[in-house]
């Protein structure tokens, strides 16, 4: 595959200087709210402000004295205009089935089928898209390209915008080169502080320690994530853009709630636990079994962005303990230390209560437990009420769950 990942430089910084008829690079310029004072966070500053050591994500008074600046809100409904008129401009050169929107500022798109097309290489046709992307809206972009989207978007992330032209291309022969060279393991696309984390606890400190890892002891530790892990760590990734973002046909149960106040990488784990508590319950009493959890963090208004990933289990599951373990794994691994203001849970794939497919791994003994200590909880709560039974951290100021049961009444859905 011949894959492009194209990222729009500071952008929201870069679509104000537009807007004023300024050069990014020369200008200095932060998009944040002014009427928050020192305290407000910094949702983009330009690339002239990144050379003076300024972060693109901090604090007003975290930036040096010394340098003067211009503040400028943000106007997210201009940043969305620019953002599709680019995309505009990524659909004239593929198929809408070939782009893959990952976030307001980057894109993924397959060139494979265009080359012989356009009669260009990938790399020309990287230029060539990079080029009408300024010379349409003013924006200046950085682009990766590779095999899959995995290296395509690291090469991007890590040594694109070391050339001019704000290119870099990896090949297969890059991963024992560059890829593993990769420390700390938070720059790698996709391993967030948290999971960077857990990795270090067991001695793994680059990219190269991770792939070179037994893939077993990552998938006992980890499950299908750890294996995963070890995948990329080898530049694996078998991910097509035109299966992308697909809607699934099978039904699903999902809950999703925005919060009250700003929540961080701690306190909002008891959301979870309440969020997942809910979802799989519905799961049970459909007599249902989950194959396919799912987690989205949507970030405060401030930061912007969030994340929503799923994880395909290795066999069906109405237990809460699994579910919320991968939920929390999930979490680890994609959070990236933003105040978060959304947070959902969903569980699809979802197939009958009927047999259980039989693991060597796999206590039994345990799992029944759980069946049965779940089946008491849905009686309780059932004819009690839910808020009848909840857990010990539900009492908690952080916690919401007691006043969301009261709003839906009382008792079982």
């Amino acid at each position: 595959m011949n894959i492009l990942s194209i990222d729009l430089k500071s952008f929201f910084a870069s679509c104000e200087c537009v807007a004023r008829g300024l050069d990014p690079f020369s200008t200095p310029l932060v998009v944040a709210n002014p009427s928050q004072g020192g305290g407000a966070i910094t949702l983009a500053v330009t690339p002239y402000l990144k050379k003076q050591g300024v972060p693109s994500r901090g604090r007003i008074f975290e930036i040096p004295k010394n340098i003067k600046y211009q503040i400028v809100p943000p106007r997210m409904n201009y940043y969305v205009a620019m953002s599709k008129k680019v995309i505009s401009i990524y659909l004239q050169f593929v198929a809408k089935e070939d782009l893959h929107v990952y976030s307001i500022d980057e894109c993924f798109l397959d060139v494979t089928h265009y080359l012989k097309l356009y009669k260009k290489t990938d790399y020309e046709i990287a230029e060539e898209i990079l080029r009408e992307i300024t010379k349409q809206t003013g924006l200046t972009a950085t682009c990766g390209i590779g095999p899959n989207i995995l290296l395509a978007k690291i090469a991007m992330d890590t040594e694109a915008k070391k050339y001019k032209n704000g290119i870099a291309k990896w090949t297969e022969e890059d991963i024992k080169n560059k890829l593993w060279k990769i420390t700390p393991l938070s720059k790698m696309w996709s391993i967030g502080p948290r999971m960077e984390k857990r990795l270090n606890a067991m001695g793994i400190y680059s990219v190269g320690d991770l792939a070179l890892t037994n893939k077993n002891i990552l998938k006992s530790k980890f499950g299908i994530m750890g294996e995963e892990l070890w995948l990329h760590a080898n530049g694996i990734d078998n991910s097509v853009i035109a299966k992308l973002d697909k809607t699934p046909k099978d039904k699903s149960y999902s809950n999703s709630q925005v919060l009250f106040k700003d929540y961080n990488g701690n306190n909002v784990r008891i959301i979870i636990e309440e969020m997942v508590d809910t979802v799989i319950r519905r799961v049970r009493l459909a007599n249902k079994q989950t194959q396919i959890v799912g987690l989205a963090i949507g970030y405060s208004k401030t930061s912007g962005g969030g994340f929503y990933r799923t994880l395909k289990l290795e066999n069906p599951t109405q237990d809460t303990k699994i579910v919320l373990d991968t939920c929390l794994m999930l979490f680890d691994r994609y959070y990236t230390n933003k105040p978060i203001r959304k947070v959902g849970v969903s569980l699809g794939g979802l197939v009958d209560k009927t047999n259980r497919q039989l693991n060597l791994f796999t206590d039994y003994v345990e799992e029944e437990k759980e069946e049965k200590k779940n089946k008491a909880i849905d009686e309780i709560t059932h004819k009690y009420g839910k808020n009848s039974i909840l857990r010990a951290s539900s009492l908690l100021s952080d916690s919401t769950i007691k006043e969301r049961n009261k709003k839906r009444g009382g008792h079982s859905e």
